[in-house]
């Protein structure tokens, strides 16, 4: 017989509104950036210029990604300290997803 373990709830995103229009509005200048890449392949512009803006699109991402999990990491470690093992790997996942 096997023992489910009871799954940890991820944490509810808790930010003031400086942070979510911070996060947003570099996730929105990801997208924009991300558009351009696509027009670029599409009209068949240089390797060399796709990859340089493929690179700031990855950036963008990682950086609001980066924010968002710091802007949190107080609420994760807090929420319950006896599944704090549970709450490490879930950081860690979070961080090496970044990778």
């Amino acid at each position: 017989m096997t023992v489910k373990k009871a799954k940890i709830p991820a944490s509810k995103v808790v930010l003031d509104q400086k942070q979510i229009d911070a996060i947003g509005l570099r996730l929105k200048r990801a997208h924009g950036q991300l558009g351009a890449v696509v027009r670029m392949f599409e009209e068949g512009q240089s390797c060399n210029d796709i990859v340089v803006q493929m690179a700031a699109v990855s950036k963008a991402i990682n950086t609001a990604a980066f924010t968002l999990i710091s802007e949190n990491l107080k609420n994760c470690l807090i929420e319950d300290q006896a599944s704090a093992p549970e709450v490490t790997h879930r950081l860690q996942k979070l961080f090496l997803s970044l990778a």
